[in-house]
């Protein structure tokens, strides 16, 4: 039995539909309240027989604050994905963040037996990296700079890796993935879900970070863990783009003009507003100077350890986004 937390996201439902066609037993974790009708809908996008690979999932109500409820989660499994987190850089999510990524990982930890539990993959982030190779490029070595400004979620995450690695090292054989920006079908209100509706907004920003289809992001999990490639980070993108990409694509399929550039001298002035009322309105930490910096810059993430690994082949950038904003909009039809 497999277990994959998180199966109601983004990329946590297509990594238990991915090992649903490979023939093995799924159990998926869930909160009480999540919508398994939007997973269900969603899977018609991913496959011809969504019905039939849904209703083979054994769902279970899982509370991440409970070790008893874990531990039942994980009877009889020998392989878990860890994919449940809470994604945002929101600063009133930062509770929520640190509950979810941090402690909801050291306690399923915890919870497993190392005994009976034989492969751990854990879904990190990009987000964690920090320094640059000698081609300019971040890759696995980039390690984590304590010193540097983050984001609560990249802080979430690096402190997540470390409960990982500690399991890791005491005898629980794990894997860490450091997904980009994914793009996928399905949980559109959340996350990366979020993507196509905050790119149609009229105006958008000069730099670009890392994106990868969520279909290479499932594949390459299961493919890792298949071979075993445990003590092992593997950053997980296609390609480095530009934010207009995604920008010009939605606009144009919702039939609006191209985005403009966000004007230079905002650049100059948000910073000064966060740092000057930050403390008073949390929402204006987000306009940061570091959170500025990387809007304003290009991504240059690396891929090159997973491509030579596996010898993958990812889907380009342009058309991963193309395949999704079609769900998208086709999703949004439907609920109108």
């Amino acid at each position: 039995m497999i277990l994959v937390t998180g199966a109601t996201g983004i990329l946590g439902r297509v990594i238990a539909l991915e090992l649903l066609k490979q023939g093995k037993d799924v159990r998926a974790t869930k909160r009480k309240s999540s919508n398994l009708k939007e997973v269900r809908d969603s899977y018609q996008f991913y496959t011809d027989q969504p019905d039939f690979y849904f209703d083979k999932i054994q769902w279970i109500d899982t509370d991440f604050e409970s070790i008893e409820s874990l531990q039942e989660s994980l009877k009889g499994v020998d392989e878990v994905y860890h994919c449940a987190a809470k994604v945002s850089f929101n600063p009133r999510d930062d509770k929520e963040l640190f509950k979810t990524n941090i402690e909801g990982t050291k306690n399923l930890l915890y919870a497993i037996d190392s005994t009976k539990v034989k492969k751990f993959l854990f879904v990190s982030s990009i987000a964690v990296l920090d320094g640059y190779n000698e081609a300019g490029m971040m890759d696995e070595n980039s390690d984590f700079n304590e010193k540097l400004e983050h984001s609560s979620y990249a802080i979430s995450k690096h402190l997540s890796e470390m409960e990982v690695w500690r399991a890791h090292y005491e005898g629980l054989p794990s894997i860490i993935i450091n997904p980009g920006v994914i793009i996928g079908t399905g949980n559109w209100g959340n996350s990366s879900g979020d993507l196509f509706k905050k790119s149609s907004h009229s105006r958008t920003f000069p730099g670009g970070t890392a994106y990868v289809d969520v279909r290479d992001v499932a594949k390459i999990s299961v493919e890792l863990i298949d071979k075993n490639a445990f003590g092992e980070r593997f950053i997980i993108i296609s390609e480095n783009e530009k934010f207009r990409l995604v920008s010009d694509k939605v606009r144009t399929a919702l039939g609006k003009p191209k985005a403009k550039l966000v004007p230079e001298f905002i650049y100059k002035v948000l910073p000064i507003i966060s740092f000057l009322f930050g403390w008073l309105f949390p929402i204006l930490k987000l306009m940061s100077k570091n959170n500025i910096e990387t809007v304003r810059t290009d991504s240059k993430v690396s891929n090159q350890k997973i491509t030579e690994f596996l010898n993958y082949q990812f889907i380009p950038v342009s058309e991963s986004i193309d395949f999704h904003l079609k769900n998208y909009m086709e999703s949004q039809k439907k609920n109108k």
